[in-house]
């Protein structure tokens, strides 16, 4: 695997989206608590969670400020960072649309369910269309473990795209219920992309690298116990940009590789649904999404953590290989 890549274009939105999503947490969280805008917790969950109530929300901005900041400010010519941060905020905004209904406007349900898929399909097919017309993109994927071989459905790249989006950003989202889950789990997942990107002497590079220090500049606030939450608004972000990544490098089928833990959080809900009206209320699992199920079963929320991301990290090496 050889790498082409401007050391410094990648260090310095690295280095800018730390800076930028740390110092904007010493403002935006005193803001957040003025605002009220804190988190309620299930009464049905972790008990140890319950003393999480009131805790600012919505700050998955600082990541978005972060990011943006990353790829915009010490911009080197890279119009490739361009896709990537329309998923990344499009989806950032969706989020912080609904967290904003829930946690200001005090109307629990945030945006209707409708509201949200609508939004996300329009901004699936505009994305589908920006990265094929403006930057001749190829929506056809790469085969995991078959080198040199891609999938393209054709007419039908549209729709795999609008499902895949989709499913991510529900991942990322049910990832999101932990102290530091998402973001640990996240980091894991972008330097994957990281290395795939400068392998590929791709300008995304400038955006996975971006990604990580917003991501851990906003650690220094999330990391347990956790001064504010990101929300819907940095966990759908999160979604968008692992979508817009792999999707820049032609790799939407690696995602539930290196995302197997967003991927299992998906699924232990499903079945966790399912099981509960196919046995009229019993549990498949003690709770879903599973990061709960083993909370409830004696792990501290740092073993989560620190499970959920090694997992992440060793599948993200086997996706290299895969590459």
């Amino acid at each position: 695997m050889h790498f082409d890549v401007d050391l410094i274009a990648a260090v310095i939105p690295f280095l800018t989206a730390f800076a930028v999503s740390a110092v904007s947490g010493k403002f935006l969280i005193p803001f957040l608590r003025r605002l009220k805008a804190g988190q309620t917790e299930r009464d049905d969950g972790p008990e140890s969670h319950l003393k999480k109530t009131g805790t600012p929300n919505m700050g998955g901005l600082m990541i978005l400020l972060g990011v943006t900041a990353g790829c915009i400010l010490p911009f080197r010519g890279s119009g490739q960072t361009i896709p990537v941060l329309i998923l990344t905020i499009g989806f950032g905004l969706i989020g912080f649309a609904d967290d904003y209904i829930k946690v200001v406007k005090k109307r629990s349900d945030g945006l209707y369910a409708w509201q949200k898929m609508l939004l996300q399909i329009a901004l699936a097919i505009c994305f589908s269309i920006y990265v094929q017309k403006v930057h001749s993109i190829p929506l056809s994927m790469k085969i995991p473990f078959m080198p040199g071989r891609v999938l393209d459905l054709g007419i039908l790249n549209t729709a795999a795209l609008i499902f895949i989006a989709v499913a991510t950003v529900n991942g990322t989202n049910f990832t999101d219920g932990v102290d530091g889950l998402a973001s640990c789990v996240t980091i894991a997942v972008a330097v994957f992309f990281v290395i795939a990107a400068a392998a590929a002497a791709s300008g995304v590079v400038m955006a996975g690298t971006a990604m990580i220090g917003a991501l851990l500049g906003f650690l220094l606030y999330n990391a347990y116990p956790a001064k504010v939450f990101m929300g819907d608004t940095g966990s759908l972000a999160l979604g968008g940009f692992v979508t817009g990544m792999a999707y820049m490098l032609q790799l939407p089928l690696f995602i539930p590789i290196v995302g197997f833990i967003y991927f299992i959080e998906v699924v232990s809900v499903i079945i966790q649904v399912a099981w509960f009206k196919k046995t009229g209320g019993k549990r498949f699992f003690r709770m879903a999404p599973i990061h709960h199920h083993f909370e409830l079963g004696g792990w501290s929320e740092v073993r989560v953590v620190a499970v959920f991301t090694i997992i992440t990290a060793v599948l993200g090496a086997a996706a290299l290989l895969a590459h």
